[in-house]
């Protein structure tokens, strides 16, 4: 199969099963259960586990591991249509299937990949990263988590902040492993980074707690991550000392990217759902698509959703998942989705009114979860600051 020839209009014959089944799977699995798993700020690990079945969970990872070995516009289609109907679900796959089992799938060893991608490829396990804490975001070289070798083992030490499958109950209990960024020291005055591997079993591991009250994407769990003298075998560090920099950047393309592709979901659906009300909804004796106002919304929404898909599908397709070298459009395609979908959601509650401010017409947890994306994953200012540095270096 030559997965570079997908394009929207003329998709490959393995794209477009992926999309119609995953179109059936959000009608009949997803939807009916998003507002009330919204509203409860619970994981669905249930239908999370279902992904797994449907060959989702191991999306990008070899055949040899247990995964179905598809692409990045593979990526985009999936976390569209999830997020078209459940943003906050689609965040938790997102965390789990690129920010762990991709990391994992590109940058581990033959071993660590034989041991943990089979189970994280079924469902059996339930995985995440962790890189953010509590006083360090965007400034990863600031980060405080320590590992330091002593004897045959690794004492991690430290907090991580915000992770996505941190915990995946009320309870607290931890997912089955977290792929950890921790400083090993310094070199050539800078910190060293390097990449962990901790289980949830691990001595010294624990959920400090569970972070609720959130604007949106209140289908995922987030919760803090604790270390206190975290004792890691030798064979749970990845790569070498000091690696951490490289599996950061050979990951954050293709994390952006399926960021991007959740943005286009939420628009599309907000799309959906204005210029249905629009057309149904009669004001003055006219439907409400008929006076300029509520045309200049549903148009402009239309047009810039396409546009948008058009750089994200192009972006996917040229993007090589085993290295990195396209960071200016996978920062681009961050950047301009994000808001765009914020955006868009914001006019589809100024269309439906009273109608949109409330649950039962879904788009006002669109607009709740759209707002996370131009955060995580990168802040907007830092997809400015990383194009216009690479423009100035690389030109035009």
């Amino acid at each position: 199969m030559d997965w570079k020839n997908f394009d929207l209009a003329n998709p490959t014959e393995t794209h477009q099963m992926l999309r119609d089944t995953l179109k059936s799977f959000v009608k009949d699995e997803v939807e009916p259960q998003a507002h009330e798993y919204d509203r409860a700020e619970k994981f669905n690990l249930k239908l999370f586990k279902k992904l797994g079945d449907l060959g989702l969970l191991g999306l990008t990872v070899p055949e040899e591991f247990g995964g179905s070995g598809l692409d990045a516009s593979a990526v985009c289609l999936v976390h569209e249509e999830l997020s078209a109907s459940d943003p906050g679900f689609c965040l938790a796959y997102l965390a789990h299937a690129l920010l762990c089992v991709n990391n994992l799938a590109v940058n581990g060893s033959d071993a660590q990949k034989k041991k943990y991608l089979p189970g994280l490829c079924s469902g059996e396990s339930v995985g995440s990263m962790a890189m953010s804490e509590p006083d360090f975001g965007t400034d990863v070289l600031g980060m405080q988590t320590t590992a330091v070798l002593k004897g045959d083992k690794y004492i991690l030490n430290g907090q991580k902040m915000w992770i996505t499958n941190g915990c995946i109950d009320d309870q607290k209990t931890p997912c089955d492993m977290v792929w950890v960024y921790a400083k090993t020291g310094e070199k050539n005055g800078r910190a060293q980074i390097s990449t962990f591997i901790v289980e949830k079993n691990d001595v010294g591991f624990s959920v400090g707690q569970k972070i609720m009250d959130k604007l949106g994407m209140r289908g995922s769990n987030t919760a803090e991550l604790v270390f206190e003298n975290c004792e890691l075998p030798l064979d749970r560090l990845v790569g070498g000392l000091g690696d951490s920099v490289h599996h950061m950047m050979r990951n954050l393309e293709i994390e952006r990217v399926g960021l991007a592709a959740m943005s286009l979901g939420i628009a599309r659906r907000s799309v959906e759902i204005m210029n249905k009300y629009a057309t149904d909804r009669h004001a003055f004796g006219k439907p409400l698509n008929s006076f300029g106002q509520i045309q200049k919304y549903v148009a402009d929404s239309y047009a810039e959703y396409k546009a948008a898909s058009c750089y994200v599908y192009n972006t996917a397709r040229k993007l090589d998942l085993n290295k990195e070298g396209n960071r200016l459009d996978s920062d681009g395609v961050k950047l301009v989705a994000t808001t765009m979908a914020k955006n868009v959601a914001d006019r589809a509650i100024q269309v439906l009114g009273g109608y949109g401010y409330v649950g039962e017409y879904v788009v006002e947890r669109l607009w709740r979860d759209a707002k996370l994306l131009e955060i995580g994953g990168g802040t907007i200012e830092a997809h400015q600051k990383n194009m216009t540095r690479d423009l100035a270096k690389n030109g035009f």
